[in-house]
């Protein structure tokens, strides 16, 4: 629902000054323009003066306000704005909007960011407010009730009579079905929710491609898992059975540290650690039909979220780690052979 912008090696930045350019030129484009203008900022990194285009925006009353502010509020998530994002799509699902793609982003942002439950509850809310059962699916509302059906397959909900109207939906465009395509194991593998890579892969695997395997390995560190304070407190208050695991968060901090200094000694390149959450391991459970209380589940999580590119490099070369702000050798690196 994001303003296209090409997959090439485009550059992105020179492409939101050439369209700046020209929205100067033909003001009555200029809505249009400055949204792709702020994607290719987006994707070249700079997220501040994306924000600053989105401001520009909702201060000249765009035609869907709801859509920039929804917007505005994915981009603020991804560079740390967590409470203003938040606050944003709060908004947007009080005021209601008749923009199907305004709630398509904002779920979408949740999604991103492990807000299953949160992001089914937008998804749904904008599906109940704009479509009605019985008469023909708007073709923009789509998206809402398919992205609604694949967070269900993530949290492995039932079929309802919202999912068999996606599923109707879907069949008249595509040979697969909807269930496939949300497998929630095929996500958590491919890293991505994109229907076009999603189709692309179950067509290999249907023509039983040999070869598909390392058209979408990447290479990935071996990843130790990490608990923040917080998560750790919910998944230890929601599954005490893994209490034996994580005695104590500064244990479990300690032992992560060790157990990568006995890698490193032994000789294992390419180490790494990944931040867990409790709701994506819940999502990681339910795609694996195995309960989240499963101790022999956490290690196959943590190598999932590596393959998904979501581990950083250890040791670091910065702050710690752990959180703490702390540059890391003045922290958990102390003394660490691997630090220097």
């Amino acid at each position: 629902m994001r303003p296209d912008t090409p997959a090439d090696h485009t550059d992105h930045t020179a492409e939101a000054e050439r369209l700046l350019r020209t929205a100067a030129q033909y003001p009555e484009d200029a809505e249009q323009l400055l949204l792709h203008a702020a994607a290719h900022l987006e994707l070249a990194g700079d997220r501040p003066q994306a924000t600053t285009l989105y401001d520009r925006l909702l201060a000249g009353a765009p035609d869907d306000p709801a859509l920039v502010r929804a917007l505005k509020a994915a981009n603020l998530w991804e560079y740390g704005h967590e409470a203003e994002a938040r606050a944003i799509l709060e908004g947007i699902r009080t005021t209601a909007p008749r923009s199907p793609s305004a709630w398509v982003i904002a779920a979408e942002a949740l999604e991103s960011h492990d807000e299953l439950p949160l992001s089914h509850e937008v998804f749904s809310e904008g599906v109940e407010l704009l479509i009605v059962q019985g008469e023909e699916i708007p073709y923009d509302c789509r998206p809402l009730l398919l992205g609604r059906h694949r967070v269900r397959r993530l949290l492995a909900l039932p079929h309802d009579v919202w999912d068999i109207l996606a599923d109707d939906a879907h069949s008249s465009a595509s040979p697969i079905s909807l269930d496939e395509l949300h497998d929630p194991k095929r996500l958590w593998s491919l890293g991505s929710s994109d229907p076009e890579e999603l189709s692309a892969e179950i067509a290999r695997l249907r023509a039983e491609l040999g070869t598909y395997r390392a058209a979408l390995s990447r290479p990935f560190p071996v990843a130790v898992l990490h608990w923040p304070s917080t998560e750790l407190t919910e998944l230890l208050a929601a599954y005490p059975t893994l209490t034996s695991e994580y005695p104590s968060h500064e244990e479990h901090l300690s032992t992560i540290e060790s157990s990568l200094r006995e890698l490193a000694a032994s000789g294992t390149p390419n180490l790494g650690i990944v931040t867990a959450t409790v709701p994506s391991y819940e999502a990681f459970a339910a795609s694996e039909g195995a309960s989240p209380g499963d101790a022999s589940l956490l290690p196959q999580y943590a190598t999932t979220l590596a393959a998904r590119g979501r581990a950083v490099g250890w040791p670091p070369r910065g702050d710690c780690w752990c959180g703490s702000g702390v540059a890391y050798e003045q922290c958990h690196g102390g003394g660490s052979a691997a630090a220097e």
